[in-house]
């Protein structure tokens, strides 16, 4: 092979390389402490969560939980996010303040629905969610809202804003499996409010953020710890207080999001940090 040639092979090899780098590196900035999970059969999903919901266990805060540090903070980031702790002045909830409102804003907004709408049609059939890359978020934890979380558009949400491409839909769980209720969008957790306010202006929705979770430490005492001190509802809000607990901190986790549901008939229930059930 030429010299000029092996040249051109090395630096096309070497650029597709720092390529893939760069594109993980954003990636895990843009989506913090995710993980997809496994899929599981529909009916072995559906036959567990009955289980757990026939006899009222909330499995986010066992302590005996088997899971490592990220699938613990999944698990008690959802269960906060689902039952209505999104209290403005929470301890672990950073939230957007609401600005004044001008038409120019409910007109993108309404266009963002628009196009939500429209991009969400063929997903009211979950099965379509499961076989274009949409994975459960914690299928076997009981939820009032499931999030089917993409994360290859998770990892475009950090640079481009499509209505109609959310990094996670919004279903409940019916006898026979999920209904489509709405759709979540994520920006990284460094993004700006001007940043947000681009997106979905925050005269109509607020954006929220998890934030200071001290976690137990590991082993034996991560079994036994006292969740009313540790995780997203407990007592415990800052770096030295979780030091002093032997804790492990953690500013920010996830990064900034948003609900819509599309499908409500008014704006102030469509961006609704919880869907307005009858």
């Amino acid at each position: 092979m030429p010299a000029r040639s092996r040249l051109i092979h090395f630096a096309t090899k070497a650029a597709m390389l720092f390529g893939a780098l760069f594109a993980v590196s954003v990636l895990l900035a843009a989506i913090p402490s995710h993980r997809a999970p496994a899929i599981q059969s529909q009916g072995s999903q559906q036959s567990g969560s009955q289980s757990q919901e026939s006899q009222g266990v909330d499995h986010s805060s066992m302590p005996g939980m088997d899971m490592d540090d990220a699938k613990a903070n999944e698990a008690r980031a959802v269960h906060d996010m689902t039952r209505g702790h999104h209290d403005a002045h929470n301890l672990h909830m950073r939230m957007t303040a609401m600005r004044p409102g001008f038409p120019e804003d409910t007109a993108r907004a309404n266009e963002v629905v628009s196009q939500l709408r429209a991009g969400l049609e063929k997903y009211k059939d979950y099965h379509v969610a499961l076989n274009e890359g949409y994975r459960i978020f914690l299928p076997n934890l009981p939820q009032p809202e499931y999030h089917f979380t993409n994360y290859v558009n998770g990892f475009f949400e950090a640079f481009s804003f499509d209505p109609s491409r959310p990094t996670s839909l919004l279903y409940k769980k019916t006898s026979d499996g999920y209904e489509l209720v709405g759709a979540m969008y994520t920006m990284p957790k460094r993004a700006t409010e001007e940043q947000l306010n681009a997106r979905v202006p925050l005269s109509v929705a607020m954006w929220h953020l998890h934030t200071n979770l001290c976690m137990p430490p590991k082993g034996r005492q991560f079994r036994n710890a006292d969740w009313t001190k540790f995780g997203l509802k407990g007592s415990i809000a800052t770096q030295d207080a979780c030091d002093a607990a032997g804790g492990r901190f953690q500013p920010v986790i996830f990064g900034w999001m948003v609900h819509v549901y599309p499908y409500e008939d008014s704006l102030d229930k469509i961006f609704a940090m919880h869907h307005h059930r009858e």
